[in-house]
């Protein structure tokens, strides 16, 4: 082995397992991580653009010769060309009745309810060198996750802020403590961010009626696993949400919506930061309310308890990252709890009227409001341009209000104490990082 790999190996073992924010390579910050993963984005999106429009098939075809070219000759055959060598252009024919070409007022046409947005790649078929024995797993081998909706939420990485400004390798685009340059322009933030599990909500089309036949999914974000039975909503066929389920669902029925990937078979996944939120809480707000499922309460039971989420809540998002608004409006709204109203069976009137009888579960209820107390868990910054892209990835950032760490048994995040949490140091750096000079 040279000198020179020996010494590149012994960089990225000293390196290996060390926090991002204490590497000091500028090439390797967070910032620079994020402009390149930019510029991958518009570099696909424009591929994608091109290939839409086909523009390589007809690099090579001509009008045929001109009446001016030639003049005085005798008029050659015409040209017979025919069109057949472009019918492999056209779009493929409809499978059966469940593909229906697209209306007249331009509705897309729905999607197989196993299609993937664009922006979620496509899944490799099995070969037949690839196809599993009918004995199971190999032996000693462990079973790993095979579902298609695998680490497919835009997952933000943490914001990387470090206290050592002596960084004389960064050049004059970059922030030393980590701060984005932009962040007053070109970001988008949304808060408060609420505390639960990370899941995608995935729909598709009922086989009875809309709201009564089950026709939503949950899929836990890493493993793509169901998170419980599908279950009704209102949410129209073929939709993919990126959402939140609260940490207390099962006594308030809430799910948070963060962002929207599709709708009604429509990828908005390509669309920039912006106009994905306004998507998001236009369609939402269309969308009718459902009441919660009426039970028959157990004589035991307390309180209602939800059987499956029936409120959905958009988060809030601000496009204004002025220096004023952070830090006298955004960053005090993330660190308190936000209260929300919703519907619940009449838990007292049920019990009295259910006691000593037998009652049909699906008859009309009486539904009061109550006040719901939802913890904040922090604030998230997105990048404006950016499109929807599934995995980690440093063109969406997150603050906690607490810091936490990797539980080695588990390996869930756990909060844990400390004298400066995450977004205090974000509101403490924000105001001496000069980016707001002249604001």
């Amino acid at each position: 082995m040279s000198h020179t790999s020996r010494n590149t190996a012994q960089e990225r073992k000293a390196t290996y397992k060390t926090p991002p924010a204490t590497v000091r390579n500028a090439s390797t910050s967070q910032e620079a991580r994020r402009q390149k993963a930019l510029e991958e984005q518009k570099r696909r999106r424009a591929e994608r653009f091109d290939s839409s429009r086909q523009l390589d098939f007809f690099a090579d075809l001509t009008l045929g010769r001109s009446d001016d070219d030639d003049e005085g000759t005798e008029p050659a055959e015409p040209v017979r060309e025919g069109v057949a060598q472009f019918a492999t252009l056209l779009p493929p024919a409809a499978a059966g009745p469940s593909q229906p070409p697209t209306t007249a007022d331009g509705t897309p046409r729905p999607m197989q309810d196993d299609a993937l947005p664009a922006a979620f790649g496509t899944t490799k078929k099995k070969g037949k060198h690839n196809k599993k024995r009918r004995g199971g797993a190999s032996k000693g081998q462990p079973t790993k996750p095979n579902s298609k909706w695998a680490d497919k939420c835009m997952y933000a990485e943490l914001l990387e802020i470090t206290e050592d400004t002596e960084m004389s390798e960064w050049s004059t685009s970059q922030r030393a403590d980590g701060i984005p340059q932009d962040i007053q322009s070109g970001w988008v933030a949304m808060t408060p961010v609420p505390a639960g599990k990370r899941c995608l909500a995935i729909t598709h089309a009922p086989s009875g009626i809309a709201g009564l036949v089950s026709n939503t999914t949950l899929r836990s974000r890493l493993l793509g696993k169901c998170l419980m039975k599908p279950f009704p909503s209102s949410l129209p066929s073929h939709t993919v949400l990126d959402c939140i389920l609260d940490e207390d669902w099962r006594d308030n029925g809430i799910l948070h919506i963060l962002d929207v990937v599709k709708w009604k078979g429509q990828d908005i996944a390509d669309c920039e930061t912006p106009f994905r939120f306004w998507w998001r809480d236009t369609r939402l707000s269309e969308l009718a309310s459902l009441p919660p499922p009426s039970i028959k309460p157990e004589p035991s039971a307390s309180q209602y308890h939800f059987a499956y989420p029936t409120t959905l809540l958009p988060i809030p998002y601000h496009t204004n990252l002025s220096l004023d608004h952070l830090l006298n409006s955004l960053i005090p709204t993330t660190r308190v709890a936000r209260t929300i109203s919703i519907s619940v069976p009449n838990y007292t009137s049920m019990s009295q009227e259910l006691s000593g009888m037998d009652i049909d579960a699906s008859a009309t209820v009486e539904l009061k409001t109550e006040d719901m107390v939802v913890k904040s868990d922090g604030i998230l910054l997105y990048v404006a341009q950016a499109t929807y892209e599934p995995g980690t990835s440093p063109l969406s950032l997150w603050v906690p209000v607490r810091a936490y760490i990797q539980d080695e048994v588990t390996g869930h995040p756990q909060s844990i104490d400390t004298a400066e949490g995450p977004l205090d140091v974000f509101e403490r750096y924000v105001p001496l990082s000069g980016i707001f000079s002249g604001t």
